[in-house]
């Protein structure tokens, strides 16, 4: 059981699990999950580390269908530049490997801004801790349990 899983359990919110075969050969974690379990991409949220000003790490949990605007990201975290974490410090801070990090259950609560086009959803899925597994959550669940703010950031 992954801390994602756990904290939401403990949280008492309700979430499904769901769970695939994992190729390490495709090329985007989030739209692998999008087809093997046969939901649309645009309700299959992943989670990417920023760092903002070049000091403190943030999450961006947006579609898989769609990039991450970094002057979006900036604007909506109240600082003047975004960029993309590097990797190794990702996994440091987070806990999670590339691929499986999950916006709940950090090592290190981070600032976390969930895209805007997730209010319109009753259910997304965001990685449950690990490549190969998603979890089915209510969008103002995971604003509740990750203290984010909802922004269009893609």
């Amino acid at each position: 059981m992954t801390p994602a899983i756990q904290l939401a359990r403990k949280a008492r919110i309700q979430h499904s699990i769901h769970e695939y075969e994992h190729d390490p050969m495709h090329d985007s974690y989030g739209m692998e999950a999008a087809q093997k379990l046969g939901l649309d991409p645009d309700h299959v949220f992943k989670t990417l580390v920023v760092q903002l000003d070049n000091r403190q790490l943030a999450c961006a949990v947006l579609p898989v269908s769609k990039k991450l605007n970094m002057k979006r990201m900036a604007k909506a975290a109240g600082v003047k530049k975004a960029e993309m974490a590097n990797a190794a410090v990702v996994q440091r801070s987070s806990g999670y490997v590339l691929g499986g990090v999950s916006p709940l259950g950090q090592k290190k609560a981070l600032t976390t801004v969930i895209d805007d086009s997730a209010q319109a959803l009753d259910t997304m899925y965001v990685s449950a801790g690990r490549r190969g597994m998603d979890m089915g959550l209510s969008p103002a669940d995971l604003q509740r349990l990750t203290h984010a703010v909802f922004a269009a950031i893609s």
